[in-house]
């Protein structure tokens, strides 16, 4: 079992030979009534990592740790600068399953080996407000270092760490700091405690950073695109087996991009390699979509209930709807984790990975002059005028339901495709994909509506069988229609100022 707390926290340089009577009067920033002494902790942790250090590299720790009172495993993933979630789980022998699943997607079948110990002596205080409560925690580490692998060194610091308490206000963070700042302390140069270590108890000799050159060609600019999606469906994949809020419709929409790109830009990278890797990445989009397709129809007819007066309720409509609504969930956080903790789902993130490495570029990639991407975009755009004519040429009914259908499937690849074209064309992409998030969002509309009426109908087929009164699911299905009849009326209109206003 695991536990996360979210950690805010500023670290500072410290002499060899502070201690916290070296620091200022703490009492004299604003807020706090009492510094308590919490007396020394000794903590023993060692930090594991791949023999490339993969986790490191993405700002990620993983440590099991003796001492204190939160002996156990941490794993910590980054938030923001100066703020990460520390995943704990109960001491043992082993990885525990659920740290090791937050760190697949970085470790793939690599091997996570003992990479440095530190062994510190935390000198702690609370600073407390008059009411007795936990404003901080400050901590004087006096810290040795070992390197266990891929290097030998041992190194020794002191530093200054100031952790907000739960809930407290990030604020708080900067008196504290202003009152260390007049003192002489500095902030720390390292972002943690395994950065420094590293840093300083490597073999390997010191060497400049990489800075990636800017995207010159068509395919420069393809594979920084497809890179970036890459790297978000890997770095969503623990929020995604956290259950974080949106984690799972965002590493979808990821999938989505990637797949567009493929397909959208086969004049730069050839499909013959990127068709197999959609295929896959539809599968993934399909897994993550099991649950969240439904929950969103669900939410849509509940809330259209709540909408209603009492006297066009009749019948237990709730109760069939959340009846309807768990029959129909077909999958579950297992399933997802499964699908995550699978080998078709690693060799998928390895396809990609293979794909970046050595791309399979066609002719239009060496492309400078910007004709490759524009292509590209117009004839997405073009694609979608056709689909857009013929679902507005058509008569209300399951055949411009259809056409609207593909043409909102078309206006995203569109949008994705001028997303990708925006460094290099500049304004007119940008507005281009306003225009496409517009489109969307009324076409999205349509087919909420064509989706939930179908929902009804099946409500009502199981109502009637039950000998319950459908009269309701009849009123919500007038609903539907008239909202599907005003997105068809405002569609020629909007589409109109779409293509007169576009200048790709």
């Amino acid at each position: 079992m695991a536990d996360t707390k979210r950690e805010i926290e500023r670290k500072y340089e410290a002499d060899e030979n502070a201690g916290l009577s070296g620091l200022p009067d703490l009492t004299r920033v604003p807020g706090v009534s009492a510094v308590i002494d919490k007396g020394v902790a000794e903590l023993d942790a060692t930090y594991y990592d791949t023999a490339d250090q993969r986790l490191a590299a993405a700002s990620l720790t993983l440590r099991r740790r003796t001492g204190g009172d939160d002996a156990g495993w941490h794993l910590k993933l980054p938030v923001s600068e100066g703020v990460r979630d520390e995943i704990r789980a109960p001491l043992s022998d082993t990885l525990p399953r659920a740290l090791a699943g937050l760190v697949r997607s970085r470790v793939r079948d690599a091997e996570l080996v003992p990479v440095v110990r530190l062994l510190s002596a935390r000198d702690v205080r609370h600073l407390v407000d008059e009411s007795g409560g936990l404003l901080a925690e400050v901590s004087v580490d006096r810290v040795r270092a070992e390197r266990l692998s891929g290097g030998d060194g041992t190194t020794r610091w002191t530093e200054i760490e100031v952790e907000l308490a739960d809930d407290g206000d990030p604020a708080f963070l900067d008196k504290v700091e202003k009152k260390l700042r007049k003192a002489g302390v500095t902030r720390s140069k390292s972002a943690s405690k395994l950065v420094r270590a590293l840093g300083e108890t490597g073999r390997k000799a010191r060497r400049e950073p990489v800075v990636a050159a800017a995207p010159v060609t068509a395919g420069d600019h393809v594979l920084a695109y497809v890179r970036a999606q890459r790297d978000a469906i890997v770095e969503l994949d623990p929020a995604v087996r956290r259950d974080v809020f949106d984690a799972v419709h965002s590493m979808r929409v990821a999938t989505r991009r990637l797949r567009s790109t493929f397909r959208s830009y086969g004049n730069v990278l050839d499909r013959g390699v990127t068709d197999p890797i959609r295929d896959e990445l539809k599968w993934l989009a399909g897994e993550l979509g099991v649950d969240r397709d439904q929950e969103v129809l669900t939410e849509r007819l509940t809330a259209a209930l709540g909408e209603l007066p009492r006297a066009l309720l009749a019948g237990p409509v709730r109760g069939r709807l959340r009846t309807w609504a768990h029959a129909r969930r077909s999958g579950s956080r297992r399933r997802l984790i499964a699908v995550l903790d699978g080998g078709r789902y690693l060799n998928l993130l390895v396809s990609l990975d293979a794909l970046l490495a050595t791309p399979p570029l066609r002719g239009a990639a060496a492309d400078t002059t910007g004709k490759a991407v524009t292509k590209a975009v117009r004839k997405d755009f073009d694609k979608l005028s056709g689909l857009v004519g013929q679902a507005v040429d058509l008569p209300p009914g399951e055949g411009r339901d259809l056409a609207i259908h593909e043409a909102r499937k078309k206006t995203k690849r569109t949008r994705y495709a001028a997303e990708l074209a925006a460094p290099v064309l500049g304004k007119p992409a940008k507005s281009l994909v306003g225009d496409m998030k517009s489109l969307q969002g009324l076409l999205g509309e349509h087919q909420d509506s064509v989706m939930a009426r179908l929902a009804l109908r099946d409500l009502a087929t199981q109502a009637h069988g039950a000998a319950e009164n459908a009269f309701t699911y009849g009123v919500l299905y007038g609903h539907e229609e008239r909202v599907a009849e005003s997105v068809e009326a405002a569609l020629p209109e909007a589409w109109s100022t779409i293509r007169n206003g576009t200048s790709i």
